[in-house]
């Protein structure tokens, strides 16, 4: 008879007597081939004690019985008529069977029977009644979340328009939608196994499913996870937000959660009232979110997380300071003091642009725990990747390969959440292998408003965080003026990225109590929306009158909780007076522990030979020429490349690929990390570095030489990006943050490539030591050349670098001869290099990890030199005792008659070699000295001016490839004049001003080419100017 309780298999419209004829064609051919099958009409929920006569071999008699009354009802006893109609009906376990009518009472007993039964049992019914729940359920955890109370205002619909989901049961009529009616709000049904809203029960009237999905899904919190294509993740997230009872919280917990909102709320009071007409960006409106994070630490830190780096904009930012990464008060007070002395060091920045670092003791866990709050700009979003990358270099740093013990948690304003398309390209990181910090708890602090702008003309989505579905992140929308909710939504989010390594969104809907800032007046644009804010009771007060009136805490400890915090407070501001200066230090975000003294100075003002033995270098040119692995098949073209190598090698040369080689293998060697970055790196944009090498018999797999260079070598890695700028050189930034001892390198796949990446460039890596104490030393390598090959990929735009640079061009540099070129490195903002030879290039590589500090490095690196026959250099411009050459001077016929010299061309990077092609061409080798300054900034003045005193009688001239209101003229021309205390003039050879980078047209290409090698080198191109 169990298989009479199984599902229903046959769906659509069938009448008993074709039901019968079926069953009895199964039967009889089941009989025939030894084998009975049933084809179940329904599923019976009896269980054997509620009809203890379904069991052993009586269940054969049942089925034969059943079948008979399926052909003709009349053909069985009544009894058993009225059995199988009430099951067939849906009746509950234990109702289906009556007892015979008595003979006595025949009519009163049919009566009975037929008022049980009602009409003729209607199969359809059942299952469309069944699948109509499973449905109705089903619309509750996709829809749900639209009919939530979300908005503490009051005001969503206004904002986002629109009838609610007609198959979400706001009322009874809706009912109608799934074909019941108020009749069936009683009757019970079978739960589907996709729900988890019973408990312990497997069936519920409709009336109390219908309860429990509201409670589940439409109050305080709606949640947002059917998109996700993984059952076991939907039914994870099911369980937390639809089992029964779930929000319970402790007595203690209620407390601690009350204190949280009253340090959070009387923090931004105290700021109102002792700097009304200060810019503060403050929290009101959202004073949960400090619960909130503080709720995710306390329960990251108990499911193992040691160090949690966090990126944030401005909005709250000194109360997160304070109140979650527990900056000291009085340091966060002085900020406001008109009187502060300026900055000890750099421009510094606005308090809540400012970043912190501090461990402590979390007191819900009793372990320690690592804040970072990274110091980011004014561009919304931009922070993302950045603390993305330092997350995933703090866990390779300490061996996390899992996340367990760093984590990265980012806060979002709605309207940047959605309108900013790093957020996207962050998130498209998330799962990369080079690239995972195995999962980020997003929080959105959702204003509802974007400084003036409704999100109704902000964005095209319903809800700001839809962006995060395209990697299957859940999404819990939360009422932020309900702080249980919060807190109990931000558990799970803590426990989701514990359990399954990925993204989560937490959607705190709330207000934003003032204008933008606190001098902005919000009413000329949001009239109807602050009206309502200004009749809204603050959050603290409405939790607070709960647990008052729940009997969780007395008035009398609420007011003292307030006076104690209060306390702390004005002591700190009795403190903070006593700060006369702006200690920029103190508020660091990523410390290097032994890297610098105690002082924060370099331990060393010198720079070591970057050269390397004989020995070294044949070694390295052995593994970049070979297949360190056994049965490896490489490509035949990849043959040649690695047998060209090895004949340089013996050849004691090396090119370009091969000095990068050098560089890298000894770094590696010598127990430096290595991360190269960016897009098709592996390879090389120009087929020209063959890093990671593919077996062409086996699919996936590789072999990376450059990691078997020595047993105890640094782990190199070289990975191949997304195809984003502004999100993954963000990304490498940020790793490039978390320790000193790596060399972080980001390629362009051309150079033109960094303007997406622009914001990374301007506001964190141009100023970041400047405003906020934060050295870093990031290579940025970008292939730049007028080819011939059109305005694109031409230019890496190296006069936007130029230009800001922070040297001041009309005055000459008081250092001494000694420590001239390091003084210059350490004070300036960022080295700009254009190498001429592989040498040059191998020792700046090796000299960005050997200096005793760390500077941003930018790179312009050549195209067609990578395989010019010119462009190579030998293994002595290596040796011990060599260094970089900020300026390579000529050292050809030149040199024997100095004063004979007409004329001095300075020049950079892959033009010398058409300079000297060309001079030789015209018999010019004793006549004109061609100069090659390889470090544009800081600019060599020191070796300039050797170089022009050495020619007295020369005039100068400056030729480059790039246009005249492009590339290096601009940069080079007064610091010449300097150099020379302008006592003689400097001339221009190039391209003319223009538009675009470089002509589309081959033709005109090379005319230009030819004028301006032209005017370099014609001694009378100049007679006659002023």
């Amino acid at each position: 008879m169990h298989r009479l309780r199984t599902t229903v298999v046959r769906l659509g419209p069938i009448t008993a007597t074709q039901t019968a004829k079926s069953q009895s064609q199964a039967r009889s051919a089941a009989v025939g081939g030894a084998l009975r099958t049933f084809q179940p009409i329904r599923s019976y929920t009896a269980s054997v004690s509620a009809e203890p006569f379904l069991n052993g071999t009586s269940s054969n008699y049942v089925e034969e019985m059943y079948y008979a009354w399926l052909k003709n009802p009349r053909s069985v006893h009544k009894s058993w008529d009225i059995f199988f109609r009430n099951a067939n009906a849906g009746a509950p376990p234990g109702a289906a069977y009556q007892s015979p009518p008595p003979l006595g009472g025949a009519a009163l007993g049919l009566a009975n029977a037929q008022a049980m039964v009602g009409v003729q049992p209607n199969v359809e019914k059942l299952v469309e009644d069944h699948l109509a729940v499973q449905s109705l359920v089903r619309a509750y955890q996709i829809r749900g979340h639209h009919v939530a109370q979300l908005d503490p205002l009051g005001i969503m619909a206004a904002i986002d328009p629109g009838p609610p989901p007609s198959d979400i049961i706001t009322s009874n009529d809706k009912l109608e939608f799934y074909g019941l009616d108020e009749s069936d709000l009683d009757k019970v049904f079978r739960l589907p196994t996709t729900t988890f809203i019973g408990g312990s029960e497997s069936a519920l009237p409709l009336r109390e499913i219908i309860q429990r999905l509201e409670m589940a899904y439409c109050q305080s919190i709606g949640v947002e996870f059917m998109f996700i294509n993984d059952l076991e993740q939907c039914q994870w997230i099911r369980q937390k937000f639809e089992r029964p009872g779930i929000m319970q919280f402790t007595l203690e917990e209620k407390r601690t959660l009350l204190a949280r909102m009253v340090r959070s709320t009387r923090f931004e009071e105290f700021l109102q009232r002792k700097w009304s007409s200060e810019k503060r960006f403050g929290l009101e409106g959202c004073e949960s979110l400090i619960p909130a994070l503080k709720t995710i630490i306390d329960k990251s830190s108990m499911n193992g997380v040691e160090s949690i780096i966090m990126g944030m904009p401005h909005r709250g930012r000194l109360n997160v300071l304070a109140n979650v990464i527990r900056k000291e008060l009085d340091q966060i007070f002085c900020q406001f003091d008109s009187k502060l002395e300026a900055a000890d060091e750099g421009s510094g920045d606005v308090k809540y642009h400012l970043g912190m670092w501090h461990r402590r003791i979390n007191r819900v866990t009793d372990r320690n725990i690592t804040l970072s709050l990274m110091a980011n700009p004014s561009h919304l979003e931009a922070v993302d990747p950045v603390v993305q990358g330092k997350t995933k270099a703090e866990q390779f740093y300490c061996g996390d390969t899992e996340g367990n013990r760093v984590m990265s948690i980012l806060l979002h304003g709605d309207a940047a959440f959605a309108g900013q398309g790093v957020v996207y390209e962050t998130f498209h990181l998330s799962d990369l292998p080079s690239y995972t910090t195995h999962g980020t708890i997003h929080v959105v602090v959702n204003n509802q408003i974007g400084f003036t702008t409704d999100p109704r003309v902000a964005r095209s989505s319903s809800y700001p965080t839809d962006v995060a579905k395209v990697v299957n992140a859940p999404i819990f929308h939360v009422n932020a003026d309900d702080p249980e909710a919060v807190m109990y939504v931000c558990n799970v989010a803590a426990e989701w990225r514990a359990t399954f390594h990925k993204d989560v969104v937490v959607d705190l809907v709330c207000y934003r109590r003032n204008g933008h800032n606190e001098m902005d007046e919000p009413m000329f644009t949001q009239p109807l929306m602050y009206k309502q804010i200004k009749k809204q009771k603050g959050v603290l007060k409405k939790y607070a009158e709960k647990l008052i009136a729940e009997g969780a805490v007395t008035r009398q400890e609420y007011e003292e909780e307030i006076a104690k915090y209060d306390k702390i407070c004005e002591e700190a501001y009795a403190r903070s007076k006593d700060e006369k200066i702006l200690h920029i230090k103190h508020w660091l975000d990523s410390p290097w522990p032994g890297f610098f003294n105690v002082d924060g100075q370099p331990k060393s003002m010198t720079s070591p030979s970057t050269g390397l033995t004989e020995e070294e270098l044949g070694h390295i040119g052995h593994i970049a020429s070979s297949v360190p692995v056994e049965d490896f098949t490489i490509h035949g073209g990849l043959s040649r490349i690695l047998k060209g190598r090895a004949a340089m090698v013996g050849q004691r040369v090396c090119d370009w690929a091969l000095g990068e080689y050098m560089a890298f293998g000894s770094l590696l060697k010598e127990g430096t990390h290595i991360r190269l970055s960016g897009q098709d790196v592996e390879r090389g944009t120009f087929s020209h570095r063959h890093h990671v090498l593919h077996d062409q018999n086996v699919d996936k797999r590789i072999c990376i030489p450059m990691n078997h260079i020595a047993p105890n070598q640094a782990p190199y890695t070289v990975c191949n990006s997304s195809l984003s700028e502004y999100g993954v050189l963000g990304f490498e930034l940020g790793f490039a943050m978390a320790s000193p001892n790596a060399l972080v390198l980001w390629e362009a796949q051309f150079g033109d490539f960094h303007n997406t990446a622009q914001c990374i460039i301007d506001q964190f890596i141009c100023p970041g030591q400047a405003k906020w104490v934060r050295q870093n030393g990031i290579v940025l390598l970008l292939p730049h050349g007028m080819e011939g090959m059109g305005p694109e990929h031409s230019s890496a735009r190296p006069e936007r670098f130029l230009q800001m640079c922070n040297e001041d061009p009309d005055a000459y540099p008081k250092f001494s001869a000694e420590e001239f070129a390091v003084r210059q490195l350490y004070d300036c903002n960022w080295i700009i290099v254009n190498c001429s030879t592989p040498a040059n290039y191998f020792h700046v590589l090796r000299r960005q990890i050997l200096q005793p500090f760390r500077k941003p490095l930018i790179v312009f690196t050549p195209k067609s030199l990578l395989r010019h026959p010119d462009a190579k250099s030998s293994f002595d411009d290596m040796l011990p005792g060599t260094h970089f050459q900020r300026l390579i001077p000529d050292s050809g016929p030149v040199c024997e008659k100095p004063d004979g010299v007409k004329r001095i061309v300075f020049c950079t990077g892959k033009v010398y070699y058409e300079l000297t092609r060309e001079r030789k061409n015209r018999g010019m080798d004793d006549t004109v000295a061609i100069a090659r300054i390889e470090q544009l900034s800081p600019f060599p003045f020191d070796q300039v001016k050797v170089e022009t005193d050495r020619y007295p009688n020369a005039d100068l001239v400056w030729c480059q490839e790039e246009h005249k209101n492009q590339g290096y003229y601009d940069y080079v021309k007064p610091r010449l004049r300097t150099t020379v205390d302008r006592t003689r003039p400097v001339w221009y050879a190039g391209r003319g001003p223009a538009a675009a980078p470089a002509t589309g047209n081959k033709a005109a290409h090379l005319v230009e080419l030819q004028r301006f090698l032209d005017t370099a080198l014609n001694l009378d191109a100049f007679t006659g100017q002023s």
